[in-house]
C-alpha cells in the first residue's frame, strides 16, 4: 500500500536517525516544504568533534534522566542540526513542517518557532509538556503518529 505524503516523511527520518551517534536515543528530522525535502539532521556531535560513541556519554556516566541537564550533553539535537543546515547552505524553511523520530525538547521547540516552521509530525512522545505548551501557544500544530511506526 501506498504510504501517505507524513508516512512517507516520517520513514525518511526514521533513515537519518541511523545516523546517530549518540547512545541514549536516535533521532533523526527531515524538514520539508511542498513535498520537498528541505534539510535533514541527526543528533551528534559539531561537526569534527569526537562523537559520543567514541567519547563517551557525560550525561551517562552521571546517571542524569532523560530530559533533564541537556547542556552538558556534547551532541546537538536533530531538530538543530537540520535548522542549522538549512541557514549553512541558504535554504529558507520559513513554513515548512519538520518530521521528527520523537517529540521536540523545549529547546528545539523554540527554534522551531523561530525558524517559522508551521507544522511539526513525530513519530514518538518526548516527555516534554512545556515545548508542547509552547508549540501550541505559537499555533504549531504537533502530531504524534506513534500508531504508524513500522
Amino acid at each position: 500500500m501506498r504510504p501517505s505524503w507524513d508516512e512517507y516523511f516520517i520513514e525518511i527520518a526514521r533513515q537519518v536517525a541511523t545516523r546517530s551517534t549518540c547512545l541514549r536515543r536516535h533521532v533523526g528530522a527531515v524538514i520539508v516544504r511542498d513535498k520537498r525535502i528541505l534539510s535533514t539532521g541527526y543528533n551528534g556531535a559539531p561537526r569534527g568533534l569526537p562523537h559520543c560513541d567514541v567519547v563517551g556519554c557525560l550525561r551517562e556516566k552521571l546517571g542524569i534522566p532523560s530530559g533533564q541537564r541537556q547542556e552538558i550533553c556534547r551532541g546537538l539535537h536533530a531538530e538543530q542540526n537540520a535548522i542549522i543546515q538549512a541557514a549553512l547552505h541558504g535554504v529558507s524553511i520559513e513554513g515548512g513542517t519538520i518530521y521528527v523520530t520523537h517529540q521536540p525538547c523545549i529547546t528545539c521547540a523554540k527554534m522551531i518557532i523561530n525558524a517559522g516552521i508551521v507544522r511539526v509530525v513525530c513519530a514518538d512522545g518526548y516527555p516534554d509538556e512545556l515545548a508542547r505548551q509552547m508549540l501550541e501557544e505559537a499555533h504549531i500544530a504537533l502530531e504524534i503518529r506513534a500508531s504508524e511506526s513500522s
